[in-house]
């Protein structure tokens, strides 16, 4: 009798009667497994594969979670400005299952900003709404590939720091992929993941008042920005230290959740208004990651002047809101 133990609950497969119907016998185990995993992957895994929530972009799960990212960053105030700004940061976000497969969520947080030469302002960073779907999700090839729609609210940020945007639209697709099905001749490359993420900024008016600096005048006041489609992409690679164990057999289902692991990961992540010049950085840091939270950390390296300048940081708390409390987040709102 083989026996398999996850989350606390036994699957008893007897292998040694008919051994002429080992390959049915194999057909149905599989199948009871990727039902089991279905149920209790609540968070970001796929197969043998944790794709940790990353900060610079979204990642493809799609949960009940909450999260906290405080940020601290040097950057030209305007596309093009020779004066920069320092923003510190603090972000927030909440996620909703409505079904196993779809979520609905809303953002926001709060910067201050400071300057050499620009008064110190604080205020509301914009709110948005998110509804993300879970498109296609494979165990054995540790995939995950999700789709959102976001609108972003006109008028809730605040001018003071260059938030008071238009009413916006985000259409957006994330993927994670594991290397962990790679044959053994390339072994080695079986701890690395790729996630990344694509989305295209619809501003639904033309232009927006912020504070800002006029060239014209050389003083510092309120200005009306030009909103233009943002091209936001971004890719992340990953690198899960439980592989460099024998925990994990390729093309195998796993015995367990793949957490409680240290993910070394570098997220490289673009912003291309169209007209202008690409922001660019390269963060790299790490994701250690429990059962009911994960901590990550990471260092903002600019890549161009658009992107900043000097090293910033970016830090994150997320916490899964369904294990951290069954009782409320156990299951979807619209489940049967």
């Amino acid at each position: 009798m083989d026996t398999l133990r996850l989350h606390g609950t036994l699957i008893r497969f007897d292998f040694r009667r008919d051994r002429g119907n080992m390959r049915a016998k194999a057909l149905i185990a599989a199948a009871a497994l990727l039902a089991l995993i279905e149920h209790v992957h609540a968070h970001g895994i796929a197969g043998n594969r944790f794709f940790p929530g990353t900060m610079a972009f979204d990642d493809p799960a799609v949960a009940d979670e909450f999260l906290i990212l405080p940020s601290t960053l040097n950057h030209p105030i305007d596309s093009g400005s020779p004066f920069s700004v320092f923003d510190a940061s603090f972000s927030w976000s909440f996620a909703r299952l409505l079904t196993p497969d779809v979520s609905i969520g809303v953002n926001g947080g709060w910067i201050r900003r400071t300057g050499d030469g620009f008064p110190t302002q604080s205020g509301f960073d914009q709110t948005s709404f998110t509804l993300k779907r879970l498109m296609y999700k494979n165990e054995i090839h540790e995939t995950l590939i999700s789709a959102s729609l976001s609108w972003g609210v006109g008028g809730s940020g605040s001018q003071a720091v260059g938030a008071n945007k238009a009413d916006t639209v985000l259409p957006s697709v994330t993927f994670g992929k594991g290397l962990g099905d790679l044959p053994d001749q390339l072994a080695w490359l079986r701890p690395f993941a790729l996630a990344g993420a694509v989305s295209l900024e619809l501003p639904l008016r033309p232009t927006s008042a912020n504070f800002g600096f006029d060239p014209a005048s050389g003083r510092f006041g309120p200005l009306l920005d030009q909103n233009v489609e943002i091209l936001h992409w971004g890719f992340a690679v990953e690198y899960s230290t439980l592989y460099l164990s024998d925990r994990f057999k390729p093309g195998q289902l796993p015995k367990d959740e793949p957490l409680h692991q240290l993910i070394p990961l570098v997220e490289f992540a673009f912003d291309s208004p169209r007209g202008q010049k690409a922001a660019a950085t390269m963060n790299p840091g790490f994701a250690y990651v429990e059962d009911v939270w994960q901590v990550s950390a990471e260092v903002i390296v600019p890549l161009n002047s658009q992107g900043g300048h000097g090293l910033g940081t970016r830090a994150q708390l997320l916490l899964f809101l369904d294990d951290l409390a069954p009782s409320l987040f156990g299951k979807p709102l619209l489940s049967r």
